[in-house]
């Protein structure tokens, strides 16, 4: 079945003239025309391919990570253990839409243009499924599609669809499922409601046609509801608050100011999603959510084990984003902090690799073009990613040594400017555009929590003038030297507690100092004098 539907969809509640819009014609016109058949690589033989794809997966809340005392995932651990980890895997937006569109195109952000929750997909993206489906494959997706909030209708690139409206819910809701463009309804809990679509459909595959299956979940994303067999797991265990949450102390004295306003915002600790959210408490709910996305892993290797495929199956494990669970008094993900930007990705094929830990950045542009050597396939010179097979093998290759990341700001969630960072190996560069502060700059071996701008104090100027030219460079390069804008649409979360905290102070290195003034001071009395 290979579906071409609208690709402009509507945010959430906004009723704007931003909503839907159909390139259905336009879009059937241009992939009749467009040549979609890649070159296949020599003695290569095609491979299955299993994503499974998470929401709001932070990276190292798995349990062989070790970073609470609590949170159980052995299925995890098993890929892991019998895989490859990739320790230093990253997302180049940390939010959903952007993340997802730059998993399916191996572009940036700025490239295909999905920057926001709210921008649709440009009906001249080629989504990697789409090669797939040419070079022969089955294809499914089955979950969350979440690009521009609400669409559910078929995609491009899959014979077989199952996914919902927006967010979804966890429990039966109104809305349903769209089942290859047909409405039915949700029965049960999400999570093992989707696994059961996903296994009946492996179910049916043919020995002799390779497969691609999409595997994209609901959990983690909020609001955390476990199923039922897993509610309260941790409600007695204890959780350790990140040191970087205090209001005070030596990290908060080098960070940005709008940092420290957005503790008291929807985004921050004191007044989290305008509430007082308990950190711990959520993340309890977090990790007890997420049992039920392990035992599906499980489910889907037992079929696959039973079915004699699972050694020659590629599985990407990965999350769409991380979150923040307190990390610089913030929540969420948007920002440029190691917690929000790097995500857990995990795969295995004993067929193509054995056990191994990448120590190289890795990021969710790299993944279609890896899926694409699985496949057999020389993967489009247009992509940004590159495939990161080579490195699963072990294999001594030339490899980036700085990944972009980028930020767009969103009125709906006004409190996170737009950001642009480069992340090289030791130092991460931050820059800010259009706000009144100072930048970021890190020495990850040295402070990999982040808790030492480095730019707080006079003594790296050089450093940062040269890491923003690389900075600005990748983006001239990749035609990334535009500011997107969009209608306002939506709900806007822009409120602070009256009680809470005030607004931060500036940061030294942005106050004149009394030297200075004093001696402004006096030539403007000289010139009053002469005049």
């Amino acid at each position: 079945m290979m579906v071409v539907t609208r690709r402009g969809v509507l945010l959430a509640g906004s009723g704007s003239a931003f909503g839907l819009f159909s390139w259905q014609a336009e879009a059937q016109s241009r992939r009749t025309k467009r040549q979609l058949a890649l070159p296949r690589r020599k003695s290569a033989r095609p491979r299955n391919i299993l994503i499974v794809l998470t929401d709001d997966h932070r990276y190292d809340a798995m349990g062989f990570m070790k970073a609470q005392s609590f949170g159980e995932t052995p299925t995890l651990d098993r890929l892991a253990r019998e895989g490859v980890h990739f320790k230093n895997a990253f997302v180049t937006t940390a939010l959903c839409s952007p993340s997802r569109a730059s998993i399916l195109t191996g572009l940036y952000a700025h490239q295909h243009k999905v920057v926001d929750n709210n921008h649709a997909i440009d009906p001249n993206l080629v989504f990697f499924p789409e090669y797939l489906q040419a070079a022969g494959y089955d294809t499914a997706f089955v979950g969350k599609w979440h690009m521009g909030q609400e669409g559910d209708a078929p995609q491009p690139g899959f014979d077989h669809w199952v996914s919902f409206k927006g967010q979804g819910t966890y429990l039966p809701g109104p809305d349903g499922l769209n089942v290859d463009g047909k409405r039915v309804p949700q029965k049960g809990y999400i999570t093992d409601e989707l696994t059961d679509y996903a296994t009946d459909w492996l179910k049916t595959r043919r020995k002799d046609k390779p497969w691609m299956m999409y595997l994209s979940h609901k959990a983690v994303h909020a609001e955390f509801i476990p199923a039922e067999r897993h509610a309260g797991r941790y409600e007695h265990e204890t959780f350790r608050y990140p040191a970087t949450m205090a209001p005070n102390g030596d990290a908060a004295r080098g960070r940005p100011r709008w940092v420290q306003d957005q503790r008291n915002s929807w985004h921050g600790v004191d007044y989290a999603y305008h509430s007082k959210l308990d950190i711990g408490a959520y993340y309890k709910r977090y990790m007890e959510t997420l049992l039920a996305v392990d035992e599906s892993l499980a489910r889907v290797m037992d079929l696959l084990a039973a079915r004699g495929d699972l050694d020659d199956t590629l599985i990407l494990y990965m999350g769409d984003n991380g979150f923040m669970f307190g990390e610089h008094g913030l929540i969420d993900k948007r920002t440029a902090y190691e917690e929000s930007m790097r995500v857990p990705m995990i795969a295995r094929c004993p067929a193509l690799f054995g056990h191994n830990v990448v120590e190289e950045v890795v990021a969710n542009i790299d993944v279609a073009p890896t899926f694409l050597e699985a496949a057999g396939l020389e993967p489009p010179k247009e992509m940004e990613g590159k495939s990161f097979l080579p490195l699963a093998r072990g294999e001594k290759v030339s490899w980036r040594s700085e990944l972009l990341y980028e930020y767009y700001w969103e009125r709906n969630f006004p409190q996170t400017p737009t950001v642009h960072a480069l992340r090289e190996d030791r130092y991460k560069y931050v820059h800010f555009h259009g706000i009144w502060d100072i930048d970021e700059l890190y020495d990850l071996h040295a402070d990999p929590r982040e808790t030492n701008n480095l730019l707080a104090a006079p003594g790296h100027e050089e450093l940062a003038a040269q890491m923003s030219t690389k900075l600005f460079d990748l983006l001239e390069r990749t035609d990334g030297m535009q500011i997107p804008l969009a209608r306002d649409a939506g709900q806007r979360n822009a409120l602070r507690d009256p009680r809470g905290p005030l607004q931060g102070t500036f940061a030294p290195s942005l106050l004149e100092p009394p030297a200075k003034r004093a001696l402004g001071w006096l030539k403007q009395k000289l010139h009053t004098r002469s005049a």
